[in-house]
């Protein structure tokens, strides 16, 4: 469920919003931020899939050393929709790309698809004043500490804390200084207490959020 990062292996640590399926305002995000494939890390916070048109790119990123995710929640409705043959969930959230692929493009989707499952769900990046933590949709807890039992669930669909935020109960989460989610589509980046909730739309239209860790204000 959790995976730690050695920043110190990296350069620079950046985390990007929700790609669904936007390969190439990805790369155009990254060039115009320098960013090095030989000494960077892209975390993402999830939803590398659907809506989009460049889907399996996105998939072929978990290939890359530079690159590591958590699991969103249309990672998780694609493989259960290969797993059990129903794809009615996925079809009705964005999976039709996947049938309109080629033999070959399949092959390699349900590979990488299958990969999903292996995915973190919580990735946490201690980097001296910072401590930065990233799911895809919430963090079910108001205090943090790695490998802590927690919903998985919740940790891929929750919207609870966001609303809780948006009508203005919320909380600080305790155990880390920087939290962020992706899984709700905003029109600008939201930022709460301690809670940053970067998915501002990229595939309606909005912009692709990128966040510099080694910048984050501490």
């Amino acid at each position: 469920m959790y995976q730690k990062i050695d920043a110190a292996e990296w350069r620079r640590i950046f985390i990007v919003g929700d790609l669904h399926g936007c390969f190439d305002l990805l790369l155009e995000k990254l060039e115009r931020n320098g960013f090095d494939t030989g000494q960077d890390l892209l975390v993402s916070v999830g939803d590398l899939i659907d809506r989009g048109r460049q889907n399996l790119e996105c998939l072929s990123l978990l290939r890359e050393k530079w690159f590591c995710a958590v699991r969103g929640n249309h990672e998780q409705m694609a493989m259960e929709a290969l797993d059990s043959n129903d794809p009615g969930l996925w079809l009705a959230n964005g999976g039709e790309w996947f049938s309109r692929l080629d033999p070959a493009q399949r092959q390699q989707a349900t590979a990488l698809i299958a990969d999903c499952a292996l995915l973190p769900l919580v990735i946490d990046i201690p980097m001296g004043q910072r401590h930065v933590v990233v799911a895809h949709a919430d963090y079910p807890g108001d205090n943090y500490y790695f490998d802590q039992p927690v919903d998985s669930e919740e940790l891929v669909w929750s919207r609870r804390r966001i609303h809780r935020n948006q009508q203005g109960r919320g909380a600080p989460i305790t155990g880390a200084t920087h939290f962020f989610f992706g899984h709700t589509p905003l029109n600008r980046v939201r930022h709460f207490f301690n809670q940053y909730y970067i998915d501002t739309g990229a595939v309606y239209g909005g912009s692709l959020t990128l966040v510099e860790v080694n910048t984050l204000p501490v």
